[in-house]
C-alpha cells in the first residue's frame, strides 16, 4: 500500500476514456477488498472485470472494517492510494461504530461520505454508487449533479433500506418513513438503478416510485470458485468434526438481521436430547459477543473466526448442511451474499426463515436446500437431521445448486449485464 505523490491525501487525475468502447468508471462504495464477506466481494469482482475489459477504473472507498466493525491495523493514516490488481483503489479512513447501532451507522455513512464527496474526481464518464451506504450515496449524489458536464449517475442497490430498518426494528414511525423519503429520493435522482434480485423491482417502482424503465436486474454472482476435497474424512478431522456427528455450518456476518440466537437454542435442545449434531458458526460480526455468551455451556456449537479463502471452501464441502438463519420479520430487505457461496459447494442448504421472504424464494428457484421456519430452533434442529440423514436427496439438492450457478448466477453473465448497464447509463447521459 502506498500514497501517491503530493500527499496522502492527493488523488491521480481520472482520465477520459482512452480508446473507443472503454471508459473512464468510478465505484463508490464503503466496502472492499481485504473484506470477504457482504458486498465487498462483489463490488471488488466487478471493478476488476471492468479493469480487465479495458475500462479505467477507479474505486473510493473506506477502509477495511467488515464485519469486525473495527478497522484493520494494518491500515494506517487518513487516505491510502493504490493500485491493486489494475484497479485505483482509493480509501478514506471514516468513523466506525462499535456496537454498530442506528446512530453510530448514521455517523459512519455520514464520514464516509463527506470523505467522498470531497475526493478529487476529475471527469469520469459514469459514477456508480451502491447502497448501502445510502447517506454517503445520497451526498456523492448531490456533488455529482452540481458538476457542470456531470457524468451518469448509477445506483447500485444492494439492500433495501427503508424496508431494512423496519424489518430489523432498527427504526419505527417517523424516522423509518423519513427513511424510506430519502431512499426514494436517492434513487429517484439517479440516471438508473440496479437491484440484484427480481424481487426488488416492485418495491422499487411501488414504493419508491421509480419507473420501471430505469431499473435494471443485475444478479449477485459466485465469487467463490468450487473446491474438489478429496479426502472428506481427513478434511473433518482438521477442523476438528467427529465423522458420526452432522455438521450444520453458518458462514458470514453475525448480526440483528442472522437471529442467530436460534441457532444456539437449536445446539442447546441437541444437547439436552443427546443429538449426534454440531451447529458452527464461522464468520464475525456485532452480535458474536452475545451469541457466545448466550452459548455458555452449550457443547453442540462452536465458534470460528473467519477462514482463509481455501479452508473457507474446503469446511462448505467438508460439512453436511449450509445454514441459513434469519431473525423473525426479515422478509425482503436483502438477499444474504452467503448464498451464491452456497450454491457453488454442492451441499444442500436448510434456510431457516419466513416462508414468504426473498431468501425462500431463492431456496425454492434453485431446488439447493429446505425451508424451515425462523425462531423454531426445534424445527431447525429437525431439518438439519431429516437432510444429513436423506443422502439421495442431498445429494439431489447439492447438485441442483451447482446448476443454479451455472445457469441463474454466474459470475460472466452477471458482470456482463451490469457492464451493459454502465453503457446504457452513459449513452443516456450523453
Amino acid at each position: 500500500m502506498h500514497d501517491y505523490p503530493g500527499g496522502a491525501s492527493a488523488i491521480p487525475e481520472l482520465p477520459t476514456s482512452a480508446t473507443v468502447g472503454s471508459l473512464n468508471i468510478t465505484i463508490l462504495g464503503i466496502n472492499y477488498a481485504p473484506e470477504t464477506t457482504g458486498i465487498a466481494p462483489y463490488m471488488t469482482d466487478l471493478a476488476e472485470s471492468l479493469g480487465e475489459r479495458g475500462h479505467e477504473v477507479h474505486v473510493v472507498t473506506g477502509y477495511p472494517h467488515y464485519p469486525a466493525w473495527e478497522i484493520d491495523a494494518s491500515y494506517q493514516g487518513r487516505s491510502i492510494d493504490e493500485i491493486v490488481n489494475g484497479v485505483h483503489v482509493h480509501r478514506r479512513r471514516h468513523f466506525v461504530p462499535n456496537p454498530p447501532n442506528a446512530l453510530g451507522r448514521i455517523k459512519m455513512e455520514l464520514s464516509f461520505g463527506a470523505r467522498a464527496a470531497s475526493s478529487g474526481w476529475n471527469t469520469p464518464d459514469v459514477i456508480v454508487c451502491t447502497s448501502p451506504a445510502l447517506l454517503a450515496t445520497a451526498m456523492v449524489l448531490g456533488r455529482a449533479r452540481l458538476t457542470p458536464n456531470r457524468p451518469a449517475i448509477g445506483v447500485w442497490v444492494h439492500d433495501l433500506y427503508g424496508q431494512g430498518v423496519v424489518e430489523t426494528g432498527a427504526m419505527t414511525g417517523r424516522s423509518a418513513r423519513a427513511t424510506s423519503r430519502l431512499e426514494a429520493a436517492v434513487v429517484k435522482s439517479a440516471d438508473g438503478i440496479a437491484v440484484v434480485h427480481d424481487r426488488f423491482v416492485d418495491h422499487v417502482v411501488n414504493e419508491l416510485h421509480v419507473p420501471r424503465e430505469r431499473v435494471t436486474v443485475v444478479r449477485n454472482w459466485t465469487h467463490v470458485a468450487p473446491i474438489d476435497v478429496e479426502d472428506l474424512t481427513a478434511a473433518r478431522t482438521r477442523f476438528g468434526w467427529s465423522p458420526d456427528e452432522t455438521i450444520v455450518l453458518h458462514t458470514g456476518n453475525m448480526g440483528v438481521k442472522q437471529g442467530l440466537e436460534n441457532v444456539v437454542e437449536a445446539a442447546r435442545l441437541a444437547d439436552e436430547q443427546n443429538l449426534p449434531i454440531r451447529f458452527v458458526l464461522v464468520g464475525d460480526g456485532n452480535q458474536r459477543p452475545n451469541l457466545e455468551a448466550a452459548a455458555m455451556g452449550v457443547n453442540r456449537i462452536d465458534f470460528v473466526r473467519p477462514l482463509d479463502d481455501q479452508d473457507f471452501r474446503t469446511a462448505m464441502a467438508a460439512a453436511d448442511v449450509l445454514l441459513v438463519n434469519e431473525a423473525p420479520g426479515i422478509v425482503g430487505m436483502a438477499v444474504p451474499s452467503k448464498l451464491t457461496s452456497y450454491f457453488s459447494s454442492g451441499t444442500p442448504i436448510v434456510a431457516a426463515t419466513d416462508v414468504a421472504s426473498t431468501t425462500a424464494d431463492e431456496i425454492r428457484a434453485s431446488g439447493a436446500g429446505v425451508v424451515t421456519r425462523n425462531g423454531d430452533p426445534a424445527g431447525l434442529l429437525t431439518a438439519a437431521l431429516q437432510l444429513a440423514g436423506d443422502a439421495e436427496t442431498s445429494a439431489r439438492l447439492g447438485a441442483a445448486g451447482v446448476r443454479y450457478c451455472a445457469t441463474a448466477v454466474g459470475k460472466t453473465a452477471s458482470i456482463d449485464k451490469c457492464e451493459q448497464w454502465i453503457r446504457e447509463l452513459v449513452a443516456g447521459r450523453n
